[in-house]
């Protein structure tokens, strides 16, 4: 709060904001305030820092994301395809 001059450090952010920084637990630790303010450090709530449901379902959404099946890419006019190793594939132009 810039007007008050007093810097706030507590959990990190759940969401965006104008002016505030996440940082590691070492720069945390180091942060220093101009002369002046004053710095209040919050301490973290112990059973927020588990997962959440919201990161639970996340999870889960991204795993499914991940196995469901693609379509057949369109391979490029004029190739074909001889190889495939993962998701990488080996093209061949049919033009020679």
């Amino acid at each position: 709060m810039y007007s008050d001059q007093t810097a706030v450090l507590g959990p990190l952010a759940t969401y965006a904001e104008p002016h505030c920084y996440d940082l590691c637990e070492a720069h945390a630790e180091r942060l220093t305030a101009p002369r002046g303010w004053e710095v209040l450090r919050l301490a973290p709530d112990p059973d927020a820092a588990g997962p959440s449901s919201d990161d639970l379902e996340a999870l889960a959404n991204a795993v499914r994301e991940a196995a469901r099946p693609r379509p057949d890419a369109v391979e490029p006019a004029g190739t074909v395809e001889i190889g495939r190793r993962g998701h990488l594939r080996v093209l061949r132009s049919t033009d020679s």
